[in-house]
């Protein structure tokens, strides 16, 4: 799970420091379109993993059979599932609006 927030991470940051550099090129639209598909793009595979990890959760909650340590650990799962995939949908909404902002702001 730290490797892929790390690995998430160094993916924004690489992005954020290469566009000042290709922006420079006059045409601002082709980045932010290429930036926004790359968004797009983790935000749906994040909400197929979150699914996974949803019907992983559930499937262990039904077969625990009244073990208390594997019923604890589907409801983490399913827990850590949502948060994660609120956060996603939220950066992604988040990052909705900074555009939107940004492309009425400077054109």
């Amino acid at each position: 799970m730290k490797k892929l927030i790390i690995l998430q991470a160094l993916t924004v940051l690489f992005l954020a420091a290469a566009s000042p550099t290709l922006a420079q090129s006059g045409d601002v639209s082709k980045i932010q379109n290429f930036i926004q598909n790359i968004i797009q793009v983790l935000v749906t595979l994040s909400g197929l993993v979150a699914t996974g990890f949803f019907v992983w959760g559930g499937v262990g909650y039904i077969t625990s059979s009244g073990n208390p340590e594997a019923l604890d650990r589907s409801k983490r799962t399913i827990l850590y599932s949502s948060v994660g995939l609120a956060i996603v949908l939220g950066a992604f909404i988040l990052s909705n609006i900074v555009t939107q902002m940004a492309t009425s702001a400077f054109g």
